[in-house]
C-alpha cells in the first residue's frame, strides 16, 4: 500500500502553505478506506502481492539499480520504510524546503546516524561550542574511540570558524561543519552563510565538508539554515515539532543524494521511529505554526519582565540585540522570529538558581524545551553537566544561569510565578 500518492501543493495555480499543507500533504484517504486522517501502521512487515514484486522492493531498497521513471519504493518492512514515517518524512520537508527527510527514534539517533554515516577514521568534525550535552558528549567521548577527532569553535567570535578550520586541517580531513544555532544554552548565533563559504572553499581541491545544522531551537518555522547554504538541517522532534512532552523523536533533512547514504545507516543501525510515534508527529505539524507562534510571543513578554527584574544579570534573548552587535546582523538575516527558549542569568550562583527553580510552581522544573507547558532548567549541572567546569565558564555556562522554554499558557501567569519564585530567593 502506498499511501503517498497525494502530493498537490496547488489549487488551480494557488501556491497551498505549509500550515494548510499539514492537514493532508502525503496521504490519499481512498486508500485507507477513506479514513481522514493516517492510520497507525502497526505492523513489523508488509505482505507482497508477487514473489516478483518482493525481488523489485529489495533492488531498491539495497541499491540494486536505479529507480525506475514514477517508481516508488514498496513497503517491506517497518525497520526499512512504514506509511506513517513516508508521510511524516514528506510533510517534515515542506517547511525546510528540503528535497528529502527521515524521520528517527530520537534527536541523538538522527545526529549519531547522520555522523557516523559522513565521518571516517582520520576525519575531524569541525563544531561549534556550546552545543547540547548529549552530542558534546558524542562528539567529545564516542567519536574519538573511532579515530575521529574534533575541534570546536565559539559560536559568535569573530573569526573563531575560521581559525578553527586552519587548525583542524592538521589533524586530518574536514569532514563536516556541525552548527547548533541559536547556540543551547547560550542562545548565541552562527552565521550559517559563512560556514557554507568556508566549506566551499576547503572543497576547492574536491571534496568540501558538508555543513549539518541541529535547527531544534529555532526550526522549522523561525529559521530555515537550507536557505542560507547548509546541507543538511536535524532535528530533535522531541522539542517544538512534537511539542506535547509526550513523544520522543527526530529528523535529518536535505538533499537526496545525502539523505539517500543516511536511510542506508539508518536501516541497518535500526534507529527509526516507530509507526505510533510517527503517527504522533504528524499530529503535532497540524498545530506547529499555532503553538510556536503563541509560544514566540509569549517568550517577549516573559524576556521583558526579566530584563527588568533587579536580581537578573541579563537576559539572553535574541528579541534584545541591539544594532551595531554583529549578532543583531546574523539575527535579522538569518531569523525569522527570537523563537521562545531563551536563558537568563541571576546574581549569585547555584545555590540562588536552585532556589528559584526550587519555587517554582506553574513552571515546572524539567529538562527539554518546546512544549506546550513551560519548562526551566539549570544547564551547569543538569542538560550541560558534562562538560568541565572550567569549559562551562568558557562557554558562558555559568552556575546562575537558568534556561527557560515559554509555553502556551498565559503569559501574565508565567510571569507572577517567576515573580514569586524570584522574591523567594
Amino acid at each position: 500500500m502506498d499511501t503517498r500518492s497525494y502530493r498537490e501543493r496547488t489549487i488551480d495555480g494557488h501556491a497551498l502553505r505549509p500550515e494548510s499543507l499539514m492537514m493532508s500533504y502525503g496521504y490519499d484517504p481512498q486508500l485507507s478506506e477513506g479514513a481522514l486522517k493516517s492510520p497507525i501502521f502497526q505492523t513489523s512487515t508488509f505482505v507482497f502481492k508477487t514473489a516478483e514484486e518482493g525481488k523489485a522492493f529489495f533492488e531498491l531498497a539495497y541499491g540494486l539499480r536505479q529507480k525506475r521513471p514514477a517508481e516508488e519504493p514498496g513497503l517491506i518492512y517497518s525497520r526499512i520504510n512504514n506509511p506513517d514515517l513516508e508521510i511524516l518524512e514528506d510533510r517534515l520537508t515542506i517547511w525546510d524546503g528540503a528535497e528529502a527527510g527521515l524521520a528517527f527514534s530520537s534527536g541523538m539517533a538522527a545526529i549519531a546516524t547522520t555522523l557516523l554515516t559522513f565521518l571516517r577514521p582520520g576525519d575531524v568534525i569541525v563544531h561549534s561550542e556550546p552545543i547540547y550535552g548529549g552530542t558534546d558528549f558524542l562528539v567529545h567521548r564516542i567519536l574519538p574511540q573511532f579515530d575521529i577527532r574534533r575541534f570546536g569553535f565559539a559560536a559568535g567570535a569573530e573569526g573563531a570558524l575560521e581559525r578553527a578550520v586552519e587548525q583542524a586541517r592538521g589533524l586530518g580531513r574536514v569532514a563536516i561543519l556541525y552548527v547548533e544555532t541559536p547556540a543551547n544554552p547560550t542562545n548565541t548565533l552562527v552565521d550559517l552563510e559563512r560556514c557554507a563559504a568556508v566549506a566551499r572553499a576547503l572543497g576547492d581541491g574536491g571534496g568540501r565538508p558538508l555543513v549539518a545544522v541541529d535547527n531544534t531551537f529555532l526550526g522549522p518555522l523561525w529559521q530555515k539554515p537550507l536557505e542560507h547554504g547548509a546541507d543538511l538541517v536535524l532535528y530533535s522532534l522531541t522539542k517544538y515539532v512534537g511539542g506535547h512532552s509526550d513523544l520522543i523523536a527526530g529528523a535529518c533533512l536535505g538533499g537526496e543524494p545525502l539523505i539517500a547514504p543516511v536511510r542506508g545507516m539508518r536501516t541497518i543501525l535500526g534507529t527509526m521511529a516507530d509507526a505510533w510515534t510517527g503517527w504522533l508527529v504528524m499530529r503535532s505539524l497540524e498545530t506547529l505554526k499555532l503553538r510556536m507562534t503563541s509560544q514566540m510571543k509569549n517568550a517577549r513578554y516573559v524576556a521583558e519582565f526579566l530584563a527588568d527584574h533587579p536580581k537578573v544579570k541579563r537576559v539572553l534573548y535574541l528579541g534584545f540585540l541591539e544594532h551595531g552587535d554583529p549578532q543583531h546582523d546574523i539575527y535579522h538575516r538569518q531569523c525569522e522570529a527570537a523563537g521562545s527558549t531563551f536563558s537568563f542569568e541571576i546574581h549569585g550562583g547555584e545555590a540562588e538558581a536552585f532556589g528559584i527553580l526550587n519555587a517554582l510552581k506553574l513552571v515546572k522544573l524539567a529538562v527539554s524545551l518546546g512544549g506546550t507547558e513551560s519548562l526551566a532548567e539549570h544547564p551547569a549541572t543538569m542538560t550541560h553537566s558534562d562538560i568541565p567546569r572550567e569549559a562551562q565558564e568558557r562557554m558562558g555556562i555559568t552556575p546562575g544561569l537558568i534556561r527557560i522554554s515559554v509555553g502556551i499558557e498565559h503569559p501574565e501567569d508565567v510571569i507572577a510565578d517567576l515573580a514569586q519564585a524570584l522574591a523567594a530567593v
